[in-house]
């Protein structure tokens, strides 16, 4: 096992985390409990915008993380094209509890840089940091991460 201070995320402690209900898909979702009561304000003024906001994804464990990785290295995917698009574990902000994927209505497909033609992206954009949320990575973040529009963080 490798030491937590070499991972970029730490993973949260399951004391700190709430089930918040279910994901878009029907997944349990799990959320910081800071983060937690942030949401719930910020779902609330969307929703009284008439913006529908769905989570895609919440907390994930360092073990969640390397499903993810290992299902797509078993489809013959090679780790450096994985990489592209999902954090090794330990470098994805879900593990904190405190990240959250955006979806909304009228989306084809989750997770693609189309949400930012969304109105749920553009009230977020306006919005989102008076609950304590921003985009973690815009384009050209510091982390090299791909830019994604639809992944929010708490910061508190």
């Amino acid at each position: 096992m490798v030491e937590t201070e070499l991972f970029l995320f730490k993973e949260a402690k399951p004391e700190d985390l709430i089930l918040i209900g279910k994901d878009f898909f029907g997944r349990d979702v799990h959320l910081d409990k800071n983060t937690e009561i942030a949401w719930n304000k910020m779902y609330q003024a969307a929703k009284q915008d008439n913006v529908e906001l769905f989570i895609v994804s919440g907390f994930r464990s360092y073990e969640y993380q390397q499903g993810i990785i290992n299902r797509k290295l078993a489809k013959g995917i090679p780790l450096e094209e994985i990489k592209k698009v999902n954090a090794l574990p330990g470098m994805s902000e879900h593990h904190t509890g405190r990240a959250i994927d955006f979806t909304t209505v009228g989306e084809d497909e989750v997770l693609t840089e189309r949400f930012e033609e969304t109105v749920a992206f553009e009230w977020l954009t306006k919005n989102a940091h008076k609950y304590g949320f921003k985009m973690s990575f815009p384009r050209d973040n510091k982390y090299g991460f791909i830019y994604e529009p639809w992944h929010w963080c708490y910061n508190y």
